[in-house]
């Protein structure tokens, strides 16, 4: 913002003015009334000179001694400041004079000093000793002041012997007194000239305190409060403004300072609210997701239990005729007139057959079993004969693929599940585990597989981990592990439901599962039961998730 467009330089403009105009109007009524006085003191003196000048020629002229006159004027004309001194007659002739030319000679009776006198016809009353006077300009240009003093017809004047005058006459005669201005005239500049000065220093001495008191007491406030407002625009509500003072502009700022209180408090209070709000929102987002997922599984089960349930009877019956019927012609095979060369070709075939038709019965199998999810027999068992039957039954699997089994277990094993059930999904992990290993490229078949349990008593869960040396997964995989059907089996043995069914089984178990995994690096399922299931657990499921989620 400009500086001319500030309250403060207005305001100081209008200050400034104001004390320009009064100490301009004092200043020039201090010099009239100076120069009037010092004036008035100037006429009462040149008064004063004449009435002497004529008290000291009184006697001489009582006398008719005019070489006493003479020398009188003389001598008071060359007093300092007297310019000349002029004693004419009625008629207008200089009958004395500082000045010797002017002798005898005849003085303009229209002059303005003639005026005021014989305009009346010399009338009584005679006209003051300020009437009679007159300033004018001298020749060099310095001003002159000249006092008419009358000589008046005395008594004693018009009784004398000597030069008796009737006593009809008023005025004998005219002293004329001419005293120079100069000296006055430069006492009255130099008066004006310090007046002037005064009155500049005093302008400025008023300026620069208003101008002070200005840019203090209201500049530099009305600046802060502006920067706040400013800052408060921009977003910083936590600006607080000094208060020194208790005036206006104090309590601006004091309701500044409360503005800025409350818009802080408020702005905590909604963004408070938002990141609740926000909290909430992504927590109903999971919800609804989660919701999904079980409405996109629920789904998936209702089909696949109607499919299964439709077609395992269509598909049974005719695979195990198919299976019956490959053994027979096999044993046929083998008592036939056949060689052995001969026969083997149809042998082959013939247990192809058989065991695909099997094959495709367990798949029928598995979907039959993943679309029923029959319900859950909870009981409090130990865990480490569990895990113990599940190594009993693998042992010969993991031998095959030159595995080596690691078991462990917690001392407090004591666990609320259906054993039978869980069982099941060591054996699936189990399984997966070992044909990683078994498919590890670059290596032979071979490596470890750990099955251990540990007790959380701080979150009252007991968890299990299975940890193998195999393959690992990469992201995509581990995002994709747990949804019926997807196997990263290439031979065509995998169906993709193993995984799937274990995930229904923790699901009805309210038990958490975590996939630690690395490409090249194994891979280690964390499966966590709670050690007392809730009340109604039976009817109850929760969500699941990879990577620690609650399923």
């Amino acid at each position: 913002m400009k500086i001319v467009h500030t309250i403060a330089f207005r305001l100081f403009l209008l200050i400034g003015s104001v004390q320009t105009i009064v100490l301009v109007l004092l200043a020039y009524s201090a010099v009239r009334v100076q120069e009037s006085s010092l004036m008035e003191n100037v006429e009462l003196g040149a008064v004063r000179v004449s009435d002497m000048i004529r008290g000291a020629t009184r006697h001489g002229m009582m006398l008719n001694r005019n070489s006493d006159v003479d020398a009188i004027i003389a001598g008071m004309g060359g007093e300092p400041g007297i310019e000349g001194i002029r004693i004419y007659s009625k008629s207008g002739q200089i009958i004395f004079s500082t000045t010797a030319s002017d002798i005898q000679t005849i003085v303009d009776m229209n002059a303005e000093a003639c005026v005021s006198c014989h305009s009346g016809g010399l009338q009584n009353p005679i006209p003051t000793s300020t009437d009679l006077s007159r300033i004018f300009t001298a020749a060099d240009g310095h001003r002159v002041l000249g006092l008419i003093t009358p000589i008046q017809n005395e008594p004693q004047c018009a009784s004398a012997d000597c030069h008796a005058h009737p006593a009809s006459k008023t005025i004998l005669g005219v002293l004329d007194v001419k005293m120079s201005l100069a000296q006055v005239d430069r006492r009255m500049a130099e008066a004006r000239r310090q007046l002037l000065i005064s009155s500049i220093g005093a302008m400025l001495m008023v300026a620069l305190i208003s101008g002070g008191f200005i840019w203090f007491v209201v500049r530099r406030p009305v600046r802060r409060l502006i920067h706040g407002m400013q800052m408060v625009t921009s977003g910083h509500l936590d600006q607080h403004l000094m208060t020194n003072s208790q005036d206006e502009i104090g309590q601006l700022a004091e309701a500044f300072n409360q503005m800025t209180l409350e818009l802080s408090r408020a702005r905590r209070e909604i963004t408070a609210w938002s990141e609740t709000l926000e909290q909430k929102v992504k927590d109903k987002t999971v919800d609804l997701e989660r919701a999904h997922k079980q409405m996109i599984g629920v789904e998936k089960m209702a089909s696949l239990g109607n499919l299964a349930s439709s077609v395992a009877h269509e598909l049974n019956n005719p695979l195990e005729g198919i299976v019956t019927f490959a053994r027979l012609l096999s044993r046929r095979a083998q008592r036939s007139s056949l060689s052995g060369e001969e026969a083997k070709p149809f042998l082959d075939d013939l247990k192809l057959m058989g065991d695909e038709a099997l094959r495709c019965g367990n798949i029928v199998k598995n979907l039959l079993v993943f679309a029923r999810q029959r319900g859950v027999a909870f009981q409090t068992v130990h865990l480490a004969p569990v895990i113990e039957r599940c190594v009993l039954l693998m042992n010969h699997h993991a031998k095959m693929h030159n595995v080596r089994l690691l078991t462990s277990c917690a001392e407090d094993d004591l666990l609320e599940c259906d054993p039978d059930q869980v069982q099941q999904v060591l054996i699936a992990l189990m399984v997966n585990a070992i044909e990683a290993m078994g498919r590890s490229p670059g290596r032979e078949e071979g490596g470890t597989l750990s099955i251990s349990a540990r007790r959380d008593s701080m979150a009252d869960r007991l968890e299990i981990l299975v940890a193998d040396t195999g393959l690992g997964m990469n992201e995509e995989t581990k995002a994709h592990i747990f949804e019926p059907f997807y196997t990263t089996k290439s031979d065509g043995k995998g169906v993709g439901l193993g995984l799937s069914v274990a995930f229904g089984i923790l699901e009805r178990h309210h038990a958490t599962i975590d996939v630690n995994s690395t490409v090249g690096g194994g891979t280690v399922f964390t499966l966590s039961f709670p050690v007392k299931q809730p009340d109604g657990a039976a009817a109850q499921t929760v969500s699941s998730s990879v990577k620690g989620k609650e399923i």
